[in-house]
């Protein structure tokens, strides 16, 4: 007998996810279940799965699952769309909200208007510089590292936002084949576990032009942690201080790095889509 769950659909600067309340419908396959429903054409379409539930730890609990159903530790999006969540669906009338995640506990400072969440402020925490797990150099970091792919150089820096990040600098962001040279990036033997891919421009005002490939998604509309980690590597490469204003296809998101606790701070939207229901 199919059984119906309820989803809700939501996106942070176009980052867009399908989000389920497990503490309403528990989910056993979610790794399966995120490369179903996150087809576009056969499903419901959407960069994963997001899955809210309790935690003995936090307020509550966050997992994600990519499009291609791997696990990811973190994502900044999805954590400011669950603060929407569960404020607007009365799960809570706390304004700030600490979330489990597989990288930490995360904080939320709900930003609320006439009873609706406008933005939501995430502290991400200490940006990791070195990993040795996640990239293979002698000492396990890498700032303004030379990656060779088929042909070309890159110029790259590794920040891991509770994932892995390569950040790549470039003079013009329109030059690049995302689509050909994320994928490559994304598995190259300098990075065990994969990465995730951000091609960044500094833009005459100051502002950060970035693009993004994500690990196990693809080309995506925004990532959180992926603008967190090009806005430290900025400040890394003394390209920019340490408040920027990321652009993404998507949309923008404000980043601090902040210079007393060493936090990134991440303000940006979260906007609801829709509600549906599907029968699995």
């Amino acid at each position: 007998m199919a059984e119906t769950i309820r989803f809700t659909k939501m996106h942070g600067a176009g980052n867009d996810y399908i989000y389920i309340n497990t503490s309403q419908y528990p989910i056993s396959n979610p790794e399966e279940m995120a490369v179903q429903w996150s087809a576009p054409h056969t499903g419901i379409g959407a960069d994963g799965l997001v899955l809210i539930g309790p935690s003995e730890k936090a307020d509550f609990s966050m997992r994600i699952f990519n499009a291609d159903g791997s696990e990811a530790m973190m994502c900044g999006n999805a954590s400011r769309c669950i603060g929407k969540y569960v404020y607007e669906n009365k799960l809570t009338d706390k304004t700030e909200i600490t979330l489990e995640t597989l990288s930490g506990i995360k904080t939320l400072r709900l930003h609320i208007k006439e009873k609706r969440v406008t933005a939501v402020t995430v502290d991400m925490g200490i940006p990791v510089l070195q990993n040795k797990r996640q990239i293979r150099t002698g000492d396990g970091t890498m700032i303004a590292g030379s990656i060779k792919v088929e042909d070309m150089f890159y110029t790259g820096t590794f920040v891991c936002m509770g994932n892995p990040h390569c950040v790549i600098f470039v003079a013009d962001i329109k030059e690049i084949h995302l689509s050909e040279t994320g994928p490559l990036l994304e598995r190259h033997d300098l990075f065990p576990e994969r990465a995730n891919i951000e091609f960044a421009q500094i833009l005459p005002d100051g502002d950060i032009r970035m693009r993004v490939w994500e690990r196990g998604s693809g080309i995506t509309q925004a990532c959180g942690t992926g603008a967190c980690a090009t806005a430290v590597a900025a400040v890394l490469n003394q390209k920019a201080g340490r408040k920027q204003r990321i652009i993404m296809d998507g949309g923008t998101l404000l980043i601090e790095w902040n210079e007393q606790d060493n936090h990134v701070y991440m303000t940006g939207p979260a906007a609801k889509v829709f509600e549906g229901e599907i029968n699995v």
